[in-house]
């Protein structure tokens, strides 16, 4: 009998990986291994799936997690991308030292092509749209349009800005998450990317999230998705554990609505722990929805 061979991926996650540093002091030698695709793997894996990563990253960072739980490619880079989070009563203050260069589709391994679900996780805009178009219709495609959103000053400090060439990811996406501290608290910016996609998810903090869901019909349907009470310890990746969730119960099930009910839990369970540690098992997810169960409005 021929020996078996690697189980195949289920999921995969494009983008950079992170230092996250605990101080904008860009010398700091004290990090946390972060970004969507450390986040979205660990996810994943916790939920029973095959995760993959592409990225890029320098010597400087340990990526032996990863590589415990996920197929890992890693492209290389002068340096790691280091982020600092500084949370404050006002809110979350960033930097952003050493952005890597970009991630091209021709640097894809073809076998990772033809994965069921594919997020795009960008950080300081490492993906290009080549990359967006380079997968079949089968692949359920979806995206974190941060690293698209934001600019940073010669000192670090990061700032939103518009996602200036969304028309070129949008024709190839089939969903797109998005906080509504990305849009900066103003619905309106979310009218075109509404109008482009048949799905588009606003993650609303503790107040869970909003599915905007295009009908067959054409209509839209806007149906709020209630949060499960979360003790927050570290909000870090919190969106980036929600969209995975999202992505691989929507593969699942279809249902968008769904989709989001179970996103919210894993996610609240995420925060309740450093880092990765309080991401849940799909058994916990599961068990916590048959015990609060929520059906939406008609």
């Amino acid at each position: 009998m021929m020996p078996s061979g690697p189980e195949p991926v289920d999921f995969l996650a494009i983008g950079a990986v992170t230092r996250d540093i605990p101080t904008n002091d860009p010398c700091c030698r004290t990090y946390r291994l972060g970004g969507t695709v450390s986040f979205a793997a660990m996810t994943a894996h916790r939920l029973g799936k095959r995760p993959a990563i592409v990225t890029r990253a320098g010597n400087d960072v340990d990526l032996s997690m990863l590589a415990q739980v996920a197929e890992l490619h890693v492209l290389p880079s002068p340096a790691t991308t280091t982020f600092a989070n500084l949370y404050t009563p006002q809110g979350r203050i960033q930097y952003v030292y050493t952005p890597c260069p970009p991630i091209t589709a021709d640097e894809i391994p073809a076998h990772l092509r033809q994965v069921p679900v594919t997020l795009l996780g960008p950080l300081v805009d490492e993906i290009p749209p080549d990359v967006a178009a380079s997968f079949p219709h089968q692949t359920l495609l979806g995206a974190i349009p941060q690293g698209w959103m934001r600019r940073w000053d010669g000192a670090g400090r990061v700032y939103p800005k518009p996602w200036e060439d969304a028309e070129a990811f949008l024709p190839h996406l089939d969903a797109l998450v998005l906080s509504i501290e990305d849009i900066q608290f103003d619905l309106t910016r979310l009218e075109p990317y509404v109008a482009a996609l048949p799905l588009v998810v606003l993650t609303r903090y503790k107040e869970g999230s909003t599915v905007y869901w295009r009908q067959p019909d054409g209509e839209l349907r806007v149906v709020p998705v209630p949060p499960r009470p979360a003790q927050e310890v570290d909000p870090t990746g919190a969106g980036d554990i929600f969209t995975t969730a999202f992505l691989i119960r929507l593969r699942e099930t279809g249902d968008p609505l769904h989709a989001a009910r179970y996103a919210n839990v894993t996610a609240s369970f995420g925060v309740e722990a450093p880092g990765v540690d309080g991401v849940p098992t799909h058994e916990q997810v599961m068990a916590y929805l048959e015990a609060h169960p929520w059906e939406p409005d008609p």
